[in-house]
């Protein structure tokens, strides 16, 4: 049987700032490579839009409202170290990625076990929490995708919300 790569499905979500937009990251309680867009597994049944919308009620305890779905996909393979502890032939993920929007005042609340901080930040300030630079790179490519999505689809940013 040949490897294959876990599916994946990640999320970038939005909202209203009195800058533009701004997005949220979640932060897992390890070392290396902590802070992240919401994501995780695709399970059985689920699509990977569906599968984003789940992980980011698990991970970050909200619902968005979905307003798009990219086409880039990250892929990437587990270090050795870690693929000797792992008993099946998964050897990295495949991540695809949707957008969403939320309200401004909405209320993160992780569970302090998988996710222990949050933080929305401005895409100018992706480099002080994401230091992979391949990983860093693709972030802001999606975050520019998604701000162009919202551009279009401004009604979903609010009562009051302009295209920027």
């Amino acid at each position: 049987m040949p490897d294959i790569y876990r599916k994946c499905a990640s999320i970038v979500v939005f909202r209203k700032s009195k800058n533009g937009h701004q997005f949220l990251l979640l932060h897992k309680p390890r070392k290396k490579d902590s802070w992240q867009l919401p994501q995780g597994g695709v399970e059985d049944g689920e699509d990977y839009q569906q599968a984003a919308l789940r992980e980011l009620k698990e991970e970050a305890g909200i619902d968005a409202k979905l307003i798009g779905k990219s086409e880039n996909v990250y892929k990437y393979d587990f270090p050795p170290s870690y693929r000797r502890f792992r008993p099946d032939k998964v050897c990295g993920q495949r991540i695809e990625f949707s957008f969403g929007i939320v309200e401004t005042d909405t209320e993160v609340q992780v569970d302090q076990r998988e996710i222990d901080k949050f933080v929305w930040i401005n895409p100018d300030q992706l480099g002080k929490y994401i230091k992979r630079k391949k990983y860093a790179d693709f972030i802001r490519g999606l975050v520019e995708e998604g701000v162009g999505i919202l551009g279009i689809n401004a009604k979903y940013c609010g009562k009051n919300s302009k295209p920027n």
